[in-house]
């Protein structure tokens, strides 16, 4: 008898034979909890990451938990635009569906840098990455509707804040400033998002996932401060299978199918920010990251 704890009422038993899932960020973690518990209910699940070797090992050992050999791996590097776009290309060739995206790779300690892309790593790692990949693969989502996209955000948002002319700057923020920065935009995004689609049958949500027993400071350079970030992690976190059902079930409960644009902690809409409600700020944001990611004239479903 499983000990009721804050994923208790995520649960269900909803089937995902015939479905079609992406999981960014599931080499480990909670997007391997995910992409295995996606398997274990027939899904067909393709994981997303930048490294081959962690990948390979991953869909090794979702196959042997799972019974489940429908899996597949491809290179997705959210530092490059080019790798999201070769990314998303060899998807629309390859698959003639798409039902979930679960949008789960975010990084904190990166590099005060920007990117070959004129972007800030932290900013692009954490949410441009994720916005043009869900932009380039909406139209698959739309045709394979009923559909469901997941971006995972964090409690941090809270401490962010948008500025369209500074986002990307170097030097301007903190390293956990900018993370909040980029998790706040996770949500005005996903807000903005909704408006957008409605009618499409394509869903999308976001969500906190809390603390969980994860070494998510592997990136920081300081060696001490990771070791000790990365203790409390797994001293205090929360087991990542208990985690990982949140994000299966807003990709799969019919009890959410009315809350499309939601913010969601433990299995229960939550407060995300008065950003959120601020309806100028989302719409320019949208059209900001649009420009910031190239979109083009073809890859624009907004204007066809």
């Amino acid at each position: 008898m499983r000990v009721q704890d804050d994923f208790t009422n995520c649960e269900n038993n909803v089937p995902m034979d015939g479905q079609v899932a992406i999981v960014t960020g599931a080499t480990a973690g909670i997007g391997f909890e995910v992409a295995k518990n996606f398997a274990k209910r027939g899904a067909r699940v393709i994981i997303g990451s930048r490294n081959p070797v962690k990948m390979e090992k991953a869909k090794n050992a979702i196959i042997q938990s799972s019974g489940n050999t429908n899996i597949s791996t491809r290179k997705l590097d959210f530092g490059s635009l080019k790798s999201i776009r070769r990314f998303a290309s060899e998807i629309y060739m390859n698959e003639p569906k798409l039902n979930i995206l679960i949008n789960n790779i975010g990084a904190l300690g990166l590099p005060d840098r920007q990117t070959k892309d004129k972007l800030n790593l932290m900013m692009q790692v954490n949410y441009f990455g994720a916005f043009l990949l869900t932009f380039l693969l909406f139209p698959l989502l739309r045709t394979s509707a009923p559909s469901r996209i997941v971006n995972v955000s964090s409690i941090t948002l809270l401490l962010g804040h948008i500025d369209l002319d500074h986002m990307n700057d170097v030097g301007r923020f903190s390293s956990f400033g900018m993370y909040c920065n980029s998790k706040l935009a996770d949500i005005l995004f996903t807000v903005e998002m909704n408006k957008r689609i409605q009618g499409s049958g394509v869903n999308v949500y976001s969500m906190d996932p809390g603390l969980s027993k994860s070494e998510f400071f592997r990136d920081f350079n300081d060696t001490t401060l990771r070791n000790v970030f990365n203790a409390g992690m797994l001293l205090l976190g929360r087991d990542l299978d208990r985690v990982a059902t949140m994000p299966v079930f807003l990709a799969t409960d019919p009890r959410v199918q009315n809350s499309s644009g939601k913010h969601f902690r433990d299995c229960a809409e939550f407060y995300s920010s008065w950003f959120a409600e601020d309806a100028e700020l989302t719409r320019r944001l949208w059209e900001k990251s649009k420009q910031l990611v190239n979109i083009s004239t073809e890859e624009d479903w907004e204007l066809k």
